[in-house]
């Protein structure tokens, strides 16, 4: 049982390295692919690349609890395929998009197929002894740091051969794991585990209402929700941050970029695994969110190129954060609830990522366009910093309170 269960945590571990890895692939091109598409400059590109990103996360919003409900309904080996096979015929169909409008509709599906994540991290906690939890949830922090090194990398050398290839790579890679899964992946949900498909869990605002069962968790979802918006001050405008005070080119971007996938890789691959068994999941919660707040007003106050290097070690030593905190919340939800839950996880993220890119790089255009008092570029970082001290404070409150 533990051999089949460690095979089974590899094939997850494969599946989201693949997922992330296909995701970083397209980054480098999708703006020249979209100025292709609309014949104008970098300016309105971006602006494109704002509302795919919010229809890919609206979408996503709207599924990941569907898709995580079905999975506790009819196991996460046949959600899981669908959604990987589905991912891959996503990734053809953008390869060969004729217009800007046919790309919109191929994030649209992106985001519904995307929602394997939702399913990979109820596979984890399925697969996952209460203790051994948040470690785990650790590894797809760290599958994400891999992937966000090697997927802009392999996608930048794919695109000397034309702007579409690296969707084909990204296409390949998917239906290659689907294949694998088909053949290998054991399902982890029996079926005496199982419960019945429930709309009133499966869409989004009633996933989310249906957490009113579980007071003891409601502080770590508004803390999580918190920091996930909080992260949008990176996610968003780091180039545009890094472009502006530094006068970075896009090659230092990328660097920075990959050093910021190692730094992560090896914090929630290897470290979180020393040290949650030596401090616990509770003081790995506080320890976290401490270092983000340190490390988002760390980036605001940057003077020199370097500096930013030296703040992403806090920035990413913060996250085993996110991870433990999974970890106490997983251990709170019954086996056959796993899928619902990590749905609403993943939600919240969705959630997130509608409203927070659009409020981050606003922020940041009003303090560098001389319509505020001040030009402070690193704004949105502090904004960043008060909403986790927040969701800090409300952390220890529920904690103290429920556990």
């Amino acid at each position: 049982m533990a051999t089949e269960k460690k095979s089974a945590m590899s094939f997850i571990m494969v599946t989201l390295l693949i997922d992330f890895t296909g995701f970083g692939i397209i980054i480098p091109v999708l703006p020249k692919l979209i100025q292709d598409f609309t014949g104008g400059g970098f300016g309105l590109a971006a602006e494109y690349g704002g509302w795919l990103t919010l229809a890919y996360a609206s979408v996503q919003f709207i599924f990941s609890p569907i898709i995580g409900a079905m999975s506790d309904r009819y196991g996460r080996r046949p959600v899981l395929l669908s959604s990987l096979f589905g991912l891959g015929i996503d990734y053809i169909f953008l390869s060969f998009a004729p217009s800007i409008t046919w790309l919109f509709v191929g994030r649209i599906i992106a985001g519904i197929t995307g929602a394997s994540f939702t399913t990979a991290q109820a596979y984890i906690a399925d697969v996952s002894s209460p203790e051994k939890r948040a470690q785990n949830f650790g590894l797809v922090g760290a599958a994400f740091g891999v992937g966000f090194i090697l997927g802009p990398v392999l996608g930048g050398a794919f695109s000397h051969f034309g702007t579409r290839v690296p969707f084909m790579v990204a296409a390949g890679l998917s239906l290659i794991n689907w294949l694998y899964g088909y053949f290998i992946l054991p399902e982890s949900l029996p079926v005496e585990k199982r419960r019945a498909f429930e709309w009133k869990r499966a869409n989004p605002i009633g996933s989310l209402i249906s957490i009113g069962k579980y007071p003891a968790l409601l502080g770590l979802m508004i803390t999580l929700f918190l920091l996930y918006f909080a992260s949008h001050s990176v996610q968003s405008n780091w180039t545009f941050y890094t472009m502006e005070k530094f006068d970075w080119d896009a090659a230092w971007v990328g660097y920075s970029l990959g050093f910021v996938g190692l730094v992560i890789g090896i914090v929630q691959g290897g470290l979180i695994r020393v040290i949650l068994p030596k401090i616990g999941e509770k003081k790995a919660v506080y320890f976290g969110l401490i270092l983000y707040v340190i490390g988002f007003t760390a980036f605001a106050f940057a003077s020199k190129g370097w500096m930013m290097f030296a703040f992403m070690l806090p920035y990413g030593l913060a996250g085993i954060g996110g991870p433990a905190m999974q970890g106490l919340i997983s251990n709170q939800i019954p086996s056959n609830a796993q899928g619902e839950m990590q749905g609403v996880l993943t939600g919240l993220q969705s959630l997130a990522a509608i409203f927070a890119p659009w409020v981050m790089t606003h922020i940041f255009a009003y303090f560098i366009e001389g319509k505020a008092p001040v030009y402070f570029p690193g704004a949105p970082f502090i904004l960043s910093a008060v909403l986790t001290l927040i969701g800090l404070f409300i952390c220890l409150r529920s904690l103290k309170k429920y556990h």
